[in-house]
């Protein structure tokens, strides 16, 4: 069997050292942009939701969350139907800081995929999406407690 998640966690940190040493000139660390372009994407979405996108937990999320506001990325505000909702909004400096964010992104993009043909772009994605989706199976199991059986 291929050594696929060995590779695909070498993108990904590799992709997040980039991005955290070119994203510290605008303040922000650690992998806030992913909460950032997510918020930005979809003002007014809840914590919970939030999560789901990035795949993370609710501790990190939190701390990248308070992090971002008190660097004035984003606010919360009361859901006007219920006020235990808090909805995340991005702020002023946080939708300015979006655009670049954005460039770096699809300037990865076309990195990674230097030299493949339209064809190849999209298989690599449809193959990509189907683990995903097997690995968000065993990722909903074991966030609701439950263990793996190897």
């Amino acid at each position: 069997m291929a050594e696929i998640l060995r590779e695909v966690g070498m993108i990904a940190r590799a992709l997040d050292s980039i991005s955290n040493i070119e994203f510290k000139e605008l303040d922000l660390t650690k992998g806030q942009y992913l909460y950032l372009v997510r918020i930005c994407e979809n003002p007014g979405i809840i914590q919970e939701q939030l999560l789901e996108l990035i795949k993370v937990d609710r501790s990190t999320a939190t701390r990248a969350i308070q992090k971002l506001e008190l660097n004035g990325f984003i606010e919360k505000k009361n859901d006007p139907d219920n006020k235990k909702i808090k909805r995340l909004f991005p702020t002023r400096k946080g939708t300015d800081a979006y655009p670049f964010i954005k460039r770096e992104n699809e300037y990865s993009n076309h990195v990674a995929l230097e030299g493949f043909t339209e064809q190849e772009a999209a298989l690599a994605a449809r193959l990509l999406q189907r683990i995903r989706k097997n690995i968000e199976k065993d990722w909903e199991s074991v966030k609701k407690g439950q263990k793996r059986h190897y």
